[in-house]
């Protein structure tokens, strides 16, 4: 712990003990400290704090400093070390860490215990909670028992801590703050206290309980000008991987993980993506014209889904971007929080909401609950191949396909091309028909029987139904089973 005097000079403002402090003299009385351990635990969890503290040689009334006469690391319960008994009695997930600091000539001892993470903190297999300045059993209090759990149901990665114990000059030296302002279209302020007061309104940045600051995973994953600065976040750093043919036998290039935070270094990705991705010449009103092989919208869309909605606890893997002769996988840690069915027209969900929030209004990606819709249409517009969604056990991949004929297509992305539309009509109030799936595909009015045998087997795979069973075959209208 550092800067121990100042989290002590702070601890002793606060005008009552709370959930998260607690202060004593010269008791240390085994059993009182295992219990007091839960309880602070637990209750920092309740008063969305980061860790509690259990300090001794301050005045429980007075809050003073009267000093302590014992150090927790040297006493004894019977043969054993009181800080492995203690450990061995409290939950695995507990965590503490003691020290000891001179203070107006007088020692203090601090213990910093982790607030609790996804269950409550027990000792000899019970919970405990502060109520007022007395440690009482959980159970006895279902109201308190209730709010604990649903906290920790719902504490999320981006609030957790990536760095602590930082001045106001370490923040401002860790983090991009002119990209954050300049992608609000906010006018950056001059005074360093004021840059903190708008990092702290978006919760990049925490003041902690010892008057320095803290930088979350969200700040460090959105705005770190070095994200090795933070080991909890430096493997979730995007990938650039381009490969020569279809396969991944030949690396053509592999651009290194991005140094910087996602808002820092979305705009360069891109542009990097599109210089590897090929162009073809076309003529617009008599002027030759280069276009991309993929729908550009499609492609920010999904990199930017793919870096919202990865899931923060799967270690090991961060999003990453495959190019290929003949298609784009985008993949990211993590399955999707809706069926892949329905992900058109459902609800937006996130697992990362800050995120997700805070990149919208940054102008990364699009409204909330349209960047697959809008996917989808630039690549009909475009007459590409639907956009893929495969999910696996920890991961979610995403392909897009280049130019390709539909006779060249699998029955399978023919089909889920098929029920795409469908998708994307009945969202407008539309419906899907033979001769609207063959303007999807630049199909000639020939290719009638064959769309024919595709919307057939796709009704057979309960993906689309007729909207008028009834009608005859020529005018057939189709819907989404779910619409």
């Amino acid at each position: 712990m550092e800067n121990l005097d100042k989290l002590v000079r702070e601890l002793m403002r606060l005008p009552n003990e709370t959930q998260w402090v607690e202060f004593k003299y010269n008791n240390y009385e085994p059993k009182m400290i295992g219990q007091d351990i839960s309880a602070l635990s637990n209750g920092a969890a309740l008063m969305d704090k980061d860790a509690a503290y259990f300090v001794w040689g301050i005045d429980n009334e007075t809050h003073e400093i009267v000093g302590t006469t014992h150090n927790l690391q040297s006493l004894k319960k019977g043969n054993q070390e009181l800080e492995n008994w203690l450990r061995s009695l409290l939950s695995p997930h507990a965590d503490f860490e003691y020290q000891t600091v001179v203070m107006d000539e007088k020692t203090v001892g601090v213990m910093r215990i982790r607030a609790a993470i996804n269950l409550p903190v027990t000792f000899e297999k019970q919970e405990y909670v502060r109520v007022g300045s007395y440690t009482k059993p959980l159970r006895e209090y279902p109201a308190l028992q209730s709010r604990l759990w649903n906290k920790l149901q719902n504490k999320k990665f981006e609030e957790q801590i990536a760095q602590k114990d930082l001045s106001m000059e370490d923040v401002l030296s860790l983090l991009c703050c002119e990209v954050y302002f300049n992608l609000l279209n906010i006018p950056m302020p001059s005074a360093s206290k004021e840059i903190l007061h708008f990092l702290e309104s978006d919760d990049l940045v925490v003041k902690q309980d010892n008057g320095l600051y803290g930088i979350t995973n969200l700040g460090a994953i959105l705005l770190a000008k070095k994200i090795g600065d933070f080991p909890r976040v430096a493997r979730k750093a995007l990938r650039v991987i381009q490969y020569e043919g279809k396969n991944k036998l030949q690396r053509l290039r592999e651009k290194p993980p991005e140094t910087s935070g996602y808002a820092v270094v979305y705009e360069e990705v891109m542009r990097y993506i599109s210089t590897l991705i090929p162009a073809k010449e076309i003529i617009e009103n008599g002027i030759r014209k280069e276009q991309m092989v993929y729908a550009n919208q499609a492609v920010r869309e999904i990199v930017a889904n793919a870096l919202i909605h990865q899931d923060f606890s799967i270690t090991g893997a961060g999003p990453m971007v495959e190019i290929f002769s003949n298609r784009i996988e985008i993949t990211n840690p993590g399955r999707p929080l809706v069926d892949v069915l329905r992900i058109v027209d459902t609800p937006p969900r996130s697992r990362n909401e800050k995120l997700s929030a805070l990149m919208r209004r940054m102008g990364v990606c699009e409204e909330s609950g349209t960047g697959w819709d809008k996917s989808v249409i630039a690549c009909e517009i475009m007459r590409l191949p639907a956009p893929r969604m495969d999910v696996y056990e920890e991961s979610t991949r995403v392909t897009l396909l280049s130019e390709t004929k539909f006779s060249d297509l699998s029955t399978r992305d023919r089909i889920w091309g098929c029920y795409l539309h469908a998708c994307i009509k009945y969202i407008q109030g539309d419906y899907l028909t033979n001769s609207s799936f063959r303007a999807r595909f630049g199909l000639k009015s020939s290719s009638s029987g064959m769309v024919s045998r595709i919307i057939k087997e796709t009704v057979n795979q309960n993906l689309i139904r007729p909207f008028d069973q009834d009608t005859a075959p020529r005018y057939m209208k189709y819907l989404p089973t779910w619409g």
